[in-house]
């Protein structure tokens, strides 16, 4: 018996998948549980047809992703801080901060995706942005006085 997979079965494959189950299999647990529906010639289309949307947005998302990366990539972001009279920084420069400098520029980044060491003094620091695996951008982060 043919099925289309509507969740991800261990054993069987992942959601979308159409795949061959002996009939009591499909029949008693798959389709009645939820898990699948059975194949005929216009839903196998429909999902050939959806998987290819699928994969089509993704591509999209990747395009979109690497020239965002591309634009970030060796730009320099200054973030200020408080620093006391004789040049001493009040805490650190965090990934929220960064990520905070980098909203300012027009940068919508999450502070999770920026790896950088903590900035404990007035300098400039390297900075990583992983936005998915493969796609990252190199900035410099710039601590200046407040």
């Amino acid at each position: 018996m043919k099925v289309i997979l509507l969740a991800d079965v261990q054993g069987s494959g992942k959601k979308g998948d159409v795949v061959e189950v002996a009939d009591g299999y499909g029949r008693n647990f798959l389709i009645k549980k939820g898990f699948a529906k059975a194949a005929t010639a216009s839903t196998i289309h429909e999902a050939a047809q959806k998987k290819a949307a699928q994969e089509f947005h993704r591509a999209e998302e990747i395009k979109a992703t690497k020239a965002l990366a591309d634009s970030l990539n060796g730009k320099s972001v200054p973030v200020k801080i408080k620093v006391s009279e004789n040049g001493k920084v009040f805490g650190s420069v965090t990934t929220l901060h960064v990520a905070d400098a980098l909203q300012g520029m027009g940068f919508d980044i999450d502070k999770k995706k920026i790896k950088m060491d903590n900035a404990k003094s007035l300098g400039s620091y390297a900075a990583e942005i992983r936005f998915m695996e493969g796609i990252t951008a190199k900035i410099t982060v710039v601590v200046e006085a407040l």
